[in-house]
């Protein structure tokens, strides 16, 4: 993951997080679910579509055309903020079980 800094926008109680890479290109994704592992907290963070954009030959630079997702680690900065920054490969191991285990137990359900 490249991104330098990360801001947090509440967009109609939706949780959308605005991921800036080396070169000042920013990206937006939507906070999906929360995955607690131990005392940690993991962010599945879901890129947003041309849909959720509502254009459909999008320009508006958001990077929304290329949706992906992937699993930041939650921690909270000097400042008291909550930043999004990669897990290491164990702790993203240890995020995907837990992940894979709240799926079987909503199925179950």
């Amino acid at each position: 993951m490249a991104d330098k800094e990360n801001d947090i926008i509440d967009e109609n109680e939706e949780l959308v997080v605005v991921m800036t890479d080396e070169e000042g290109n920013e990206f937006y994704y939507r906070e999906e679910l929360i995955i607690p592992v131990g005392d940690q907290k993991f962010a599945l963070l879901v890129g947003i579509s041309d849909d959720e954009c509502g254009e459909e030959h999008c320009d508006c630079g958001c990077g929304c055309e290329d949706e992906d997702a992937f699993i930041a680690k939650i921690i909270t900065n000097e400042a008291g903020e909550e930043e999004y920054i990669e897990p290491t490969d164990e702790e993203y191991e240890a995020v995907q079980k837990a992940y894979d285990a709240l799926m079987e137990a909503e199925d179950a359900e």
